[in-house]
């Protein structure tokens, strides 16, 4: 093991912490902001009191996201000065674009949210909570469109004196395709995750609603339970459609991930899609690598990659002699196994929190609700399911494209910052990973303790004999 080696993983496990906040954070925000524009436009208070409940938890996940997102910045100047120098020129463009406009107006708007319930009109209150919404989902372009570029360099030259890249065409780097794809998959699948973390909680709450301090709350939980269920299956509608525009784009620019994905060694024409396989990477018809067992799908791998049943799809055999061709000598495939597993993990957990909630709808039609305790548990399950799923989904963007950094340009084995020994890099990596088991203890329990005390603690209920405040009254954090 050596100092690239522990500076992979700590990238790895800082990214992925923070990851588990940011698709509820960008999904939840725009939950909160239909919330209040329901009250604003109904003017019934248990829409306000569901909006000042599910906005406490956005806010305990917002600021967990934002401590946890700086650290990655800081990586790049610590662990990969190398890669830092080359790309900083085109790469810092969409980073400073996500300050300086994204983040701003996230941050400024939620802080004039946050305090100004009695201090701001009702409807300049509720037009700062959509400015967050829509900075937050700005925010995730930006990065996205940087994330992008690594994958598919557009809108730059490398100089030949520096060797660094510089840009171009800004607008080249933020149109890419690869860009505006990724963002439609990455945001759909962060509502279908905001969807089930709305479907978990009322769950909770309907699930011991013999425990409810008021005789309203059930009912106002059986309404976020329906919405939380149609955001989800509309999001998984969207996740769908893109991860299939995904699977094309990834054929085109990134064929050797297609093929890791798949353990597809060969090329093929009518591909099958995989649905399980054990390979061996030491034996082939080329000496590479060959799959001992095999279940498959007939066609489908070749209609995902190339929208055609007889398609051709690149092998990952050929790819590797066509790379060393045209790079050089070296290994040019991913870690299979990882790349084959994360594919059918991130679609299957994805899936399944779809799923529960197109079963949700079915089950709680007609102002339902399910009589059996455990579908209330399958409910909250899919909450932990849907995140995990998303994680997976980054294992197999990230790990997909080594051994590059940026396809084509830069080697992962070359990125890493010369100056940092394997000690510095282990201290380092241990003092964050202690650092995020304490915030995610943290995390954890503030939102526990927040969903047990209720939309009351939040909005009080009115006592017995007393009436709901009015539109005006009920404006008061």
């Amino acid at each position: 093991m050596n100092a690239l080696d522990l500076a992979r993983w700590q990238f790895g496990i800082t990214t992925i912490y923070h990851f588990l906040f940011v698709p509820l954070t960008i999904g939840l925000s725009v939950v909160v902001a239909v919330l209040q524009t329901a009250w604003h436009r109904t003017g019934k208070t248990e829409y306000l009191r569901a909006t000042k409940f599910f906005g406490k938890l956005f806010l305990i996940n917002f600021a967990m996201g934002v401590v946890t997102g700086i650290v990655q910045e800081f990586q790049f100047g610590m662990n990969w000065s190398t890669y830092s120098t080359f790309v900083g020129d085109v790469f810092g463009a969409p980073l400073a674009l996500e300050a300086l406009v994204a983040f701003f107006l996230e941050s400024t708007f939620l802080g004039l949210w946050i305090f100004g319930w009695d201090r701001l009109s009702c409807r300049v209150h509720l037009a700062t909570i959509w400015a967050a919404a829509i900075g937050s989902n700005l925010s995730a372009y930006f990065i996205l469109a940087a994330n992008a570029w690594m994958r598919h360099p557009v809108g730059f030259a490398v100089d030949s004196v520096t060797r660094r890249a510089h840009l171009t065409d800004i607008w080249a780097v933020l149109t890419n395709q690869q860009a505006w794809s990724t963002y439609l998959h990455v945001v759909s699948a962060s509502f279908v995750v905001a969807g089930l973390f709305v479907v978990a909680v009322s769950a909770y709450k309907l699930l011991h609603r013999d425990r409810a301090p008021h005789a309203s709350e059930p009912g106002m939980f059986q309404k976020a339970l329906r919405a939380g269920l149609i955001t989800t299956v509309l999001a998984g509608v969207v996740v769908i459609y893109s991860g299939d525009h995904q699977a094309k784009l990834t054929a085109r620019y990134e064929p050797m991930k297609l093929a890791s994905a798949e353990a597809l060694w060969n090329t093929e024409d009518a591909a099958a899609f995989s649905l399980f396989a054990i390979g061996d990477p030491s034996i082939g018809e080329s000496g590479i690598g060959q799959n001992i067992l095999d279940l498959q799908v007939p066609y489908v791998l070749s209609f995902l990659a190339t929208g055609s049943p007889s398609g051709e799809v690149q092998g990952i055999n050929d790819l590797q002699q066509r790379y060393e061709a045209q790079y050089g000598r070296g290994d040019y495939a991913p870690n299979i196994p990882v790349i084959y597993w994360s594919f059918r993990l991130m679609m299957g957990l994805g899936m399944a929190g779809v799923l529960i909630g197109l079963l949700g709808l079915w089950v709680t039609r007609r102002g339902a609700l399910p009589e059996q305790r455990w579908m209330y548990r399958v409910a909250m399950a899919a909450l932990p399911a849907a995140l995990v799923g998303n994680i997976f989904g980054w294992v197999l963007t990230e790990m997909g494209r080594q051994p590059w950094t940026v396809v084509g340009e830069l080697l992962t084995a070359e990125s890493v910052s010369p100056g940092v020994s394997l000690g510095e890099v282990a201290l380092s990596l241990s003092a964050f990973t202690a650092l995020y088991g304490v915030l995610a203890v943290v995390e954890a329990r503030l939102l526990w303790r927040y969903v047990k005390a209720g939309p009351g603690h939040v909005m009080p209920y009115p006592g017995d004999g007393e009436r709901e405040p009015d539109a005006v009254q009920a404006f008061s954090y």
